[in-house]
C-alpha cells in the first residue's frame, strides 16, 4: 500500500508542513509506504482530450491542500482520497459549509454577502440596514475563502462596516452575529472517522482564537453535546477528517467553522493526543474495507 501526501507549494509554514511529515511517519509506522508531493508541478493535466497524472503508482492521496481542480481531476482517476473532494470543497467556502449544516447542528446566524463584480460600485445600504435590524454591533465580517483568522474583520459600527464591506465587495464573503462571550476564544474538536479525539480551547490575542494568530491553546473535555453536534457536522459534510470550531454563549453553543485541513501541531502538543496517529489508522482501515 502507497500513499500521496500532498501540499501546497507556497505554504512554507512550520505548522503547515508539520502535518504532511507527521503523516508519513505514523503512515510508515502501521505498514504503509508514503511520499510528500508539492503541487508545484501542476500534478494533473488533460492531455490528446484525456486527463492523465504523474502521480502514477501511488494507491491514495491524502490531501493538504485546497485546490479543487487537482481534486477533480484525480477523482476522476478513481483515486481514494482523503479527505473527498466534495467535503474539501464544501469546506472551503464558509458559505457552503453553512449551506451544508442549516438544520443538522446549531450554527451562528449568518448573512450571505452580495457579490459585486466591479470595484467601483457603491453598495447599497439595505445590506447593512439588515445587518443592523438582525446582529447589531460589533459584527464578524468573513471572506468565504481564508483560514488561520486571515480574512476576518470584526466591525463596531455603521462606518466600519461599510468600509470593510467595500473591500471585500468583490470576493465572495458573509456577515456573522458577534458571540461576544466567546471573544477571542473557541472550542476546536477533532473529529477523525465520525468519532471524536478531543478538544482543544483557544485563546486568542484578539477578537480572533486562532493559535496562528498569536492565539494559544490548553487540552480541553468536550462535553456530549458538542461532541455529538461535532460527529454529526463532519457526518454531514463526509469528512474523514476535520477540526470544527465552536462558540458559546447563554443561548447554547454553536458550530462556528469546519476545517477539512485543520492544522494539528498546536492541538497535539496541548492534548498529548496523536493525531497523525488516528488518522493514518483511519485512513487504513478504510481502504481495508473497501469503503472509500
Amino acid at each position: 500500500m502507497k500513499g500521496c501526501i500532498i501540499t501546497n507549494a507556497f505554504f512554507k509554514a512550520d505548522e503547515y508542513l508539520y502535518q504532511a511529515r507527521r503523516m508519513r511517519e505514523e503512515l510508515t509506522k502501521a505498514g504503509a509506504e508514503a511520499d510528500i508531493v508539492s503541487n508545484a508541478v501542476f500534478p494533473v493535466l488533460i492531455e490528446n482530450g484525456k486527463i492523465t497524472t504523474t502521480l502514477g503508482g501511488y494507491d491514495f492521496f491524502v490531501y493538504w491542500d485546497k485546490d479543487k481542480y487537482v481534486l477533480k481531476a484525480l477523482e476522476s482517476l478513481g483515486r481514494p482520497i482523503f479527505n473527498s473532494p466534495n467535503a474539501i470543497e464544501v469546506c472551503d467556502d464558509k458559505v457552503l459549509t453553512y449551506l451544508a449544516l442549516s438544520g443538522v447542528v446549531p450554527l451562528v446566524d449568518t448573512i450571505p454577502g452580495a457579490l459585486c463584480y466591479d470595484e467601483k460600485q457603491v453598495l447599497p445600504g439595505e445590506e447593512f440596514d439588515l445587518i443592523e435590524r438582525k446582529f447589531g454591533y460589533p459584527v464578524i465580517v468573513k471572506e468565504s475563502f481564508g483560514s488561520g483568522g486571515k480574512g476576518v474583520f470584526l466591525a463596531r459600527s455603521r462606518q466600519e462596516i461599510e468600509e470593510i464591506a467595500d473591500r471585500v465587495k468583490c470576493k465572495p464573503h458573509l456577515f456573522q452575529r458577534f458571540v461576544a462571550e466567546s471573544e477571542g476564544k473557541d472550542l476546536r474538536v477533532i473529529v477523525i472517522g465520525g468519532k471524536v479525539l478531543g478538544g482543544m480551547l483557544r485563546k486568542g490575542a484578539d477578537y480572533r482564537s486562532n493559535v496562528g494568530s498569536g492565539g494559544v491553546g490548553e487540552k480541553h473535555d468536550v462535553p456530549s453535546d458538542i461532541a455529538a453536534a461535532a460527529e454529526k457536522a463532519a457526518l454531514g459534510i463526509g469528512l474523514d477528517y476535520c477540526g470544527i470550531d465552536f462558540l458559546a454563549d447563554k443561548g447554547g453553543f454553536y458550530v462556528c467553522e469546519v476545517n477539512s485541513n485543520a492544522f494539528f501541531h498546536a492541538f497535539e502538543r496541548a492534548t498529548g493526543l496523536n493525531v497523525a496517529a488516528a488518522y493514518a489508522a483511519h485512513i487504513l482501515k478504510k481502504l481495508k474495507n473497501g469503503k472509500t
